[in-house]
């Protein structure tokens, strides 16, 4: 019977994850001594998988000889593929993900696989390593790392700014081949110039992706992983279909395409086919920003609890060149939102309360996978008439308005109201984080930070 399994993985590594024939009797043996080892479950998938696959030092020469082939859309395609087929990108997992778009434009998705981290503190721990091996979960070391089940863990080098990086897929990414391209070096989150600069690297290497950086500070997307490190993948995000509503001009290139777009979020686009002319605009706004306060607006720069503006850079290519949007954020604290001031308000923490990063910035919501057992009793709940138990509380704002969705007859299926609920609550949130609520304070800070309207 063990031979037999044996046999069919030795035929499956062949088909799908190139293992050469001259290597099938050592790898038989090897597969034997693991799985008489006593591992068990995703461990002993983890291990299997890793010692069938590829080599790092393989994988990256295969990468190179098929990007330098074929070009780079057909590269990122083999090593999505081959992740997936070595059992690390858990594609079987995500298929299951419930994911909609709802009517507002967004995308909604409930990531069971997921752990949700309602805590900032602790996200932060969950993807931090006190001393030993490797200083993060997503550092180099890992690959083939047994204690964390990264055997089967397969990157591959690039150099972003004349710097090493490296780019591996999320095993359990938000969208179509979600990944992650990190620094080589340990060093914290950062946002200057020179990620600018790295963002454009990625793309012109990668034109059919589109690569962002969190804003590095906690409570907005820089809490979770400390290590500099970059999103993205192959998936058009609704922040990439909105349109500018509002131009202005930068004086020094006062041709260059820029403005105001038509979002929740507070989010300035740049269009231009010069390198230069991207970098230039997008830093002297990320300088004005960080550096900017308006106490009646609730817009702290710094104070005793340290800085509070940063930028969330997200970029595409298109055929007319590169399409930069700085997304303006802040973590910025009260008395009444000690969560967050531009963050999802607490009316909405029954649905969201985790940070709100660069993915969700960009209409993409990842919701946790509690909500779908919860949001099922409550349209339950309101089918059958019942009001709403004491335990559900936190879900009144959900309950009431999806109830009034389905008695005014606009859907006959409970399941649709709901989900038009969600849509409702996802768009709320994100004019929680804008952090101008009025086109006229924003038009004055952009004047202020030498942009002519």
């Amino acid at each position: 019977m063990l031979q037999n399994e044996i046999e069919d993985l030795i035929t499956y590594a062949k088909e799908k994850l190139e293992l050469n024939d001259r290597d099938k009797e050592y790898k038989s043996n090897r597969l034997l001594e693991i799985m008489q080892s006593g591992l068990e479950g995703a461990e002993l998938e983890d291990a299997v998988f890793g010692e069938l696959s590829l080599l790092p030092s393989e994988i990256d020469k295969r990468f190179a000889q098929i990007l330098k082939e074929c070009g780079s859309k057909a590269a990122t395609e083999w090593l999505y593929n081959y992740c997936v087929n070595n059992k690390y990108v858990k594609k079987d997992v995500l298929d299951k993900n419930p994911r909609f778009d709802t009517e507002n434009g967004l995308t909604i998705t409930i990531n069971k696989a997921k752990p949700e981290f309602r805590d900032p503190k602790k996200a932060k721990a969950g993807n931090s390593v006190d001393g030993g091996f490797a200083k993060c979960v997503i550092c180099r070391e890992n690959e083939g790392f047994a204690p964390r089940n990264k055997r089967n863990l397969r990157t591959v080098s690039l150099s972003l700014g004349s710097h090493p990086w490296f780019w591996q897929y999320s095993p359990y990414g938000y969208f179509h081949e979600h990944g992650i391209a990190v620094n080589y070096e340990h060093i914290p989150m950062h946002i200057d110039r020179g990620t600018l600069e790295n963002l454009l690297d990625f793309v012109d290497k990668f034109p059919h992706y589109f690569i962002g950086c969190n804003a590095p500070l906690e409570r907005i997307g820089g809490s979770v992983l400390a290590h500099d490190h970059y999103q993205g993948g192959g998936e058009v995000l609704p922040l990439h279909r909105a349109k500018i509503k509002t131009k202005i001009k930068d004086k020094k290139y006062p041709y260059v395409t820029v403005g105001i777009l038509d979002w929740a979020g507070t989010v300035i686009r740049i269009k231009s086919d010069k390198r230069n002319e991207v970098i230039d605009i997008a830093d002297s706004l990320r300088e004005a920003w960080i550096n900017y306060s308006n106490p009646a607006l609730g817009i702290i720069a710094e104070d005793s609890n340290g800085v509070h503006n940063a930028i969330s850079p997200t970029v595409i290519k298109t055929v007319h060149g590169y399409e930069m949007n700085i997304i303006l954020r802040s973590n910025v604290i009260s008395e009444k939102y000690p969560d967050g001031v531009f963050h999802a308000h607490p009316e909405y923490h029954a649905i969201k309360k985790e940070s709100i990063g660069l993915i969700e910035a960009q209409g993409l919501f990842i919701l946790p996978g509690r909500l779908e057992e919860e949001l099922n009793k409550i349209e339950c709940f309101i089918t059958s008439k019942t009001q709403l138990p004491p335990e559900y509380a936190a879900f009144k704002l959900v309950y009431d308005e999806t109830k009034a969705l389905y008695e005014s007859g606009k859907y006959a299926d409970i399941h649709k109201a709901m989900q038009e609920e969600l849509g409702s609550i996802c768009y709320r949130i994100l004019e929680n984080t804008a952090v101008f609520k009025r086109e006229e304070d924003l038009l004055k800070f952009l004047t202020e930070a030498g942009f002519e309207i």
